[in-house]
């Protein structure tokens, strides 16, 4: 009788034993699930990214054109996006500074050169660069090919350098050598 009666226990503690593992085992199972399902919608998740402030903008009265500046290393400084400021460019503050500025021609919403081609010397630009207002005045305008970088004489006076996409030969790119007039507070 004590045989059966061993047997039997030894069977309900391997029943419990099984039992526990089981319910241990799904309980694991289940919250592993439950983890991995509980990701946001991304649909529903809404991603603040802040808007990077600009700083400054150019106009040209003559082509009707006011775009923002934005700081060379931002990413909404992007000829894909904006008018750009180019590497290499010296600021409006600094003494015998050259800024390159490069935007798409042709047409398109990102196309804000389109109209560059229509000034001519003596026009002005205006660049407000953080919180001073440049005026240039445009001392000559050419055409060279497209190879990557532009020659640009250096003049002893503070300068702005439009460039764009030639629109009487897409092989060629257009070059605008303005040089500073004015310079107000």
């Amino acid at each position: 009788m004590w045989k059966k009666i061993i047997v039997i226990v030894l069977v309900l503690i391997s029943y419990i034993i099984i039992c526990n593992i089981i319910y241990n085992n799904f309980t694991i199972e289940k919250n592993k699930i439950s983890t991995s399902i509980n990701i946001p919608n991304p649909k529903k998740v809404t991603k603040i990214i802040p808007k990077e402030n600009s700083i400054g903008k150019l106009t040209i009265d003559k082509i009707s054109l006011n775009k923002k500046l934005y700081p060379i290393n931002s990413k909404e400084n992007n000829i894909e996006k904006n008018i750009t400021i180019l590497p290499g460019s010296i600021e409006p503050s600094n003494e015998n500074s050259i800024m390159f500025i490069a935007a798409h021609s042709g047409t398109g919403k990102k196309a804000y050169f389109k109209e560059l081609h229509k000034v001519k010397k003596n026009d002005s630009i205006i660049l407000e660069y953080k919180n001073i207002r440049y005026t240039y005045i445009i001392k000559n305008i050419w055409e060279t090919k497209k190879i990557g970088t532009i020659s640009v004489p250096k003049e002893n006076i503070n300068q702005l350098i439009l460039t764009t996409c030639s629109m009487k030969d897409k092989e060629n790119q257009l070059i605008i050598n303005s040089v500073l007039t004015k310079k107000e507070s």
